[in-house]
């Protein structure tokens, strides 16, 4: 934030992380209508960014991309960017997250959503880099290539923004299933044993995340088919977090993530939902 400049609009909301943009170079708006009518009267497609105060990577996009000024002038002259927090908005961040996992398997904060003025999406990511590095795109890449096939090849984006509304509302109307059988159980069971890590306990490599789902899911299963491994899996797990960095010794509790496989380094942030 740089007090320096002018603020934008979010100088006016209470939400404090939209606070934390109000010196931002980009014209932001808050969600609201007068965003989409902007949108809609000049035709330009919506870039939506979701965070929260506490989002460690919602900083790094902040410090690298919205407070640069080249950044700035894209976002400004092309596109009505609108800032969300997720802790302000749950309804708007479950239906943009939902998005992002149908369209590229990932989710996460900060959520990068393009858009058209009606609201629907047509490009999701998470945190991008300024500039394109190690095989991922950044952010100004990303939107001076949107923009491009917005102006030549907008009924392509257009279409693309009605299969993604089109499967998200198919998603969102889907009946709860019946019970799972135990074919689609002991699968899901044969997955996570061909990702643990026998040596340290967890899931795949770096970085390593808690997932109590996955934790759950064991020791359901342990109790439901007294497998000895899933219950081993899940104490091994538990131990071995509880042990390293990515538990708090001091004020107890859980980090996010650890950054090595070992459980030694945590991501310092700590979620209410772990």
């Amino acid at each position: 934030m740089n007090p320096e400049r002018s603020p934008n609009r979010l100088i006016d909301e209470q939400s404090p992380y939209l606070l934390q943009h109000a010196y931002n170079p980009v014209d932001w708006y808050p969600w609201g209508e007068e965003a989409f009518e902007k949108a809609r009267a000049e035709k330009r497609p919506i870039f939506l960014s979701i965070g929260y105060s506490t989002c460690h990577w919602c900083h790094v996009m902040e410090e690298e991309s919205f407070e640069d000024d080249t950044v700035a002038s894209i976002l400004n002259a092309r596109y009505v960017p609108i800032k969300v927090d997720r802790e302000e908005h749950p309804d708007i961040d479950h239906i943009y997250m939902t998005v992002a996992q149908l369209m590229t398997k990932r989710a996460g904060w900060p959520l990068t959503i393009i858009m058209t003025p009606d609201k629907k999406p047509f490009f999701a990511a998470t945190y991008l880099p300024r500039n394109s590095r190690d095989g991922m795109l950044g952010l100004i890449e990303v939107l001076e290539r949107v923009y491009r096939l917005w102006v030549t090849e907008r009924k392509t984006l257009l279409e693309a923004a009605e299969k993604v509304t089109a499967s998200l509302d198919v998603g969102m109307s889907i009946p709860p299933g019946d019970m799972l059988e135990r074919e689609v159980l002991s699968s899901a069971f044969e997955e996570l044993t061909g990702s643990y890590d026998k040596e340290h306990g967890g899931f795949g490599t770096f970085p390593k995340f808690p997932s109590p789902h996955m934790i759950l899911f064991l020791l359901r299963y342990w109790r439901r088919f007294h497998h000895p491994l899933a219950v081993h899996m899940a104490e091994h797990t538990l131990s071995s977090m509880r042990r390293g960095g990515v538990y708090d010794h001091l004020a107890g509790g859980i980090h996010r993530y650890s950054v090595d496989a070992e459980w030694k380094v945590p991501h310092f942030e700590k979620m209410l939902y772990d």
